[in-house]
């Protein structure tokens, strides 16, 4: 909603001030200017990024208008899985676990948590590691490292994607400074017009350097800043996971662990103790 709204701002304050200045918005639709900046840009775009990040742009661009997918109930609801998880493998061993994460989907644990059993990075995620437990797996140090690892090469992807609109952003200026120079040249070949055309010549070629401007700062720039937040935000996820993994590992009781793991969640979206509490006691037992 926030994206949507300020989208609105921008675009009323600058167009608006524009006409209330007795300007004339018809001279601003140019559409071969925007065609040099525009397609100028996205086939950088194209040209600079592989087609790993293609994709990761694509399938983020959603994210601007919905924002991180994670809410306090969420988080609510991963700590549950992990207290469920827990209670199993503490009283009956970690090998308990292993028809649970073998086939998650049938999962009597699993299906208890519809949200988390449809997110399909998340649960691959906790399985994974889950099933190192049951492979016999104890140095919490060890298990911790390669966590980090994985996470890190996961934050280089959101990073790398992050970083192709905001180098999108930093070229449509330069773009708009191209397409207002070839207007200009246009303009020149028009020299012997009268006053009246040749203005109209060279404000056509500025437009390309106001369109440049405006949509770097104004909409291409703020879009890679709140996608970049909103990336950072859904990763500190899988760090509760982590988290609570690690606090298993060393053999904390599984409500202890649990707590390790509800630390781990961002200030703004952390379910607070009582809350927590009367989630688990409704935790039931598993098999």
């Amino acid at each position: 909603m926030k994206f949507i709204i300020g989208f609105v701002v921008v675009t009323a304050c600058v167009l608006g001030g524009y006409a209330l200045a007795d300007g004339h918005l018809e001279v601003l639709w140019q559409p071969l200017e925007f065609l040099i900046i525009f397609g100028g840009g996205i086939g950088a775009f194209l040209i600079s990024n592989p087609g790993s990040v293609l994709k990761g742009v694509m399938g983020s661009l959603s994210k601007l208008i919905k924002g991180a997918k994670y809410s306090r109930d969420s988080y609510l609801e991963l700590l549950s899985v992990l207290y469920t998880v827990f209670k199993l493998a503490k009283s009956k061993g970690d090998l308990a676990l292993e028809g649970h994460i073998e086939n998650p989907h049938d999962s009597t644990i699993f299906n208890q948590y519809p949200s988390f059993l449809h997110d399909h990075h998340a649960l691959e995620f906790m399985c994974d590691y889950l099933r190192m437990l049951t492979l016999g797996t104890s140095n919490p140090i060890e298990v911790e490292n390669i966590m980090d690892v994985e996470l890190e090469n996961h934050h280089e992807h959101d990073h790398a994607v992050e970083h192709a609109l905001t180098a999108l952003a930093e070229a449509l200026p330069a773009l708009g400074i191209v397409a207002a120079v070839l207007g200009i040249i246009h303009t020149m070949g028009s020299i012997t017009e009268p006053p009246e055309i040749l203005g109209h010549l060279i404000g056509a070629a500025l437009v390309g350097t106001f369109s440049g401007i405006l949509f770097s700062y104004g909409f291409v720039g703020p879009m890679a800043a709140s996608l970049g937040s909103t990336l950072k935000e859904e990763a500190n996820y899988f760090l509760v996971i982590k988290a609570g993994i690690l606090a298993h590992m060393q053999g904390y009781a599984p409500q202890v662990s649990v707590e390790f793991a509800r630390k781990a969640v961002p200030g703004h979206l952390r379910p607070n103790f009582q809350d927590l509490e009367e989630a688990l006691q409704n935790v039931g037992n598993v098999e």
